[in-house]
């Protein structure tokens, strides 16, 4: 599709508005140049006097539509969205299709809840606000409201505290949906044990920064990849590191993504647990052994279970369990028979999430995608399924180019909420990150910074001494914005 800016330059988000329609389609952008040849989107944006116009003209299949909007010309904060709001009621009009959260973009729509319970709005208030801006369903609605409601009492964290993100961007195989900067453990064997020593030299420098800025660590996470597609010593190793660096009495959540069922063991679990870890998680992503063979996984659904039952006797006694919903050649009696597996196996968190097609992943070039109306009921299934079981949402957030314009809700039964995602979701605490495509996210005072890692393992070891020079921006960011 050509997409034509005429007066005004949106382009982010005039994009993420139209992939609510056309996820997987290539965009060309041109300004103020018109060729409305095939599939097309001009937006004209023109002051007047009072008024700022904007006008949406598309064209889908040979298919065409006209939207006209204004706003007040001194409100120029809202024009953004007056244009979005009118190419979303014209793109509606094309397809035939309005999408479940309306024309809101953004990946953490539940700050959005947060933020009008801070303002003292009630839920019909909260409702009619996001409805109204956004055209978003009630469904949905009661999806985030519910979300903000379970996580209300976590949204205050200790003064000067922290989580630790630890980054082990290797896996047995790469899922043929998965878009991660990670590496099959075969082909970066020779790179392991350099990037071990690294990252272990990066958790010290790390806890220096910690120190200087007299900051307490709260929640640890290890997140991959697949952490324990790491040998037991490796693992161990890391663990160590982190223990022989920070003070552990005072954390409150210790999570490592066992991930994999072909990737553990007794031993890894045992050095998890040994050292220091609350929290795992194990992820499927389906029970079904054809569709496990289908998105590229070397396990069956009986070592799930077998995993599973196995962190259970080594103590493990808050264990997640991921979901995808909409892999290719699932179905929705398949689906709901995963679900329905899971939950038997009585996990303390379910997280259910919904495929994303990322353009770096083999799917989005093979395109065997499930229909959006099949994963509509999926999703709408595990939501109502899980609520019947004693799951409630604690998390929740949304990513571009997901199926159905739907989302990702982490589930747990009271008591077990993951607060690493909590935090990392409503961005209300930083997030010291080491590792190979780690990102260490900077929250002090309402202001957010970002500091990024090398993504891949080689560059990480090669350029390690200039990359930890860049932590100092963490310091640097801290005296500039506490008060």
């Amino acid at each position: 599709m050509t997409v034509i800016f005429s007066g005004n330059d949106f382009k982010y988000e005039v994009e993420a508005t139209i992939k609510l329609f056309l996820p997987v389609t290539n965009f060309t952008f041109l300004y103020d140049e018109f060729d409305l040849s095939g599939d097309y989107c001009i937006l004209r944006q023109k002051i007047g006097r009072k008024y700022t116009h904007f006008f949406v003209s598309a064209s889908i299949g040979g298919k065409r539509k006209r939207m006209h909007s204004k706003t007040d010309k001194n409100n120029e904060k809202d024009y953004e969205i007056t244009l979005c709001r009118t190419l979303y009621k014209c793109m509606v009009l094309l397809t035939g299709k309005a999408q479940p959260w309306g024309c809101l973009t953004g990946i953490r729509p539940v700050k959005k809840v947060n933020a009008l319970i801070a303002e003292g709005c009630d839920k019909s208030a909260v409702f009619s606000a996001l409805r109204e801006k956004y055209f978003t369903s009630d469904e949905k609605l009661e999806l985030a409201w519910n979300t903000a409601v379970t996580q209300a009492k976590f949204l205050t964290v200790p003064e000067k505290s922290f989580s630790l993100y630890v980054s082990i961007p290797f896996c047995p195989t790469r899922c043929s949906y998965c878009s991660f900067v990670s590496h099959s453990v075969e082909s970066a064997a020779k790179l392991i044990p350099q990037y071990i020593e690294k990252l272990c030299d990066e958790i010290a420098v790390i806890a220096e920064y910690a120190d200087k800025l007299e900051l307490s660590l709260d929640t640890v996470y290890f997140g991959g990849g697949t952490p324990t597609s790491l040998s037991a010593e490796h693992l161990d190793t890391l663990m160590k590191a982190v223990a022989s660096n920070f003070t552990l009495d005072g954390v409150r959540e210790y999570t490592v993504e066992a991930g994999r069922a072909d990737t553990i063991t007794a031993e890894k679990l045992q050095a998890i647990k040994e050292n220091g870890a609350t929290r795992i998680s194990i992820n499927p992503q389906t029970m079904n052994d054809s569709v496990l063979a289908a998105i590229g996984r070397c396990h069956t659904s009986e070592q799930v279970r077998e995993a599973f039952s196995l962190a259970r006797k080594i103590g493990f006694d808050n264990i997640n369990t991921d979901l995808i919903a909409g892999l290719p050649t699932d179905t929705l009696d398949s689906f709901r028979a995963t679900v329905d597996a899971v939950i038997g196996m009585n996990p303390e968190n379910i997280t259910v999430h919904t495929l994303t097609l990322k353009r770096s992943s083999t799917l989005f070039q093979e395109k065997d995608i499930v229909s959006d109306a099949e994963i509509a009921d999926m999703i709408s299934f595990s939501s109502k399924v899980l609520a019947e079981n004693g799951y409630n949402p604690y998390y929740l957030y949304r990513q571009k180019n997901t199926l159905g314009n739907l989302e990702n809700v982490g589930y747990s039964r009271a008591g077990y909420e993951g607060l690493y995602n909590i935090f990392i979701m409503e961005e209300m605490q930083t997030i010291l990150a080491a590792g190979a495509s780690a990102s260490t996210k900077l929250c002090v005072n309402g202001k957010i910074k970002r500091v990024y890692n090398y993504k891949f393992p080689y560059e990480y070891i090669n350029r390690f001494d200039e990359m930890m020079t860049k932590k100092s921006e963490i310091t640097q960011f801290y005296s500039h914005n506490q008060l």
